[in-house]
C-alpha cells in the first residue's frame, strides 16, 4: 500500500511563492514517475507537472511553464513543487500522484489560494 501526503499549501498574494511537498510511504517511491495535478472550484482536475523516476525528465502544463518547478528527493521519498509568480488562476486544490502507466495512487490534496 502507498500513502501520499501533501503539505505546504496556504494563502499567498499574487506574485508570491509557495513550495508544496508530497511525502510518500513505502520503499518503491524511486521506481515511479510522479505528478502534480490541481482542481479549481467548478472545474475538472488538470495536469500541472510530472517528473521521471530519476528526476532527469520533467514535464509541465503550458499554464505553469517557467513559473513552477517539479523536483524529487528519492532518498527522502518526497516530491516537491516550487511555485513562483503565483496568479489568482493558480488557486486550486493540488494533488500529487504516482505514475504507473495511469496514475494509481493519489494524495488527499492541499489547498492553494492566491489573492489578487
Amino acid at each position: 500500500q502507498v500513502a501520499l501526503v501533501e503539505s505546504g499549501g496556504g494563502l499567498v498574494q499574487a506574485g508570491g511563492s509557495l513550495r508544496l511537498s508530497c511525502a510518500a510511504s513505502g520503499r518503491t517511491f524511486s521506481s515511479y514517475s510522479m505528478g502534480w495535478f490541481r482542481q479549481a472550484p467548478g472545474k475538472e482536475r488538470e495536469f500541472v507537472a510530472a517528473i521521471s523516476w530519476s528526476g532527469d525528465s520533467t514535464y509541465y502544463a503550458d499554464s505553469v511553464k517557467g513559473r513552477f518547478t517539479i523536483s524529487r528527493d528519492n532518498a527522502k521519498n518526497t516530491l516537491f513543487l516550487q511555485m513562483n509568480s503565483l496568479k489568482s488562476e493558480d488557486t486550486a486544490v493540488y494533488y500529487c500522484a504516482r505514475g504507473a502507466g495511469p496514475y494509481d495512487y493519489w494524495g488527499q490534496g492541499t489547498q492553494v489560494t492566491v489573492s489578487s
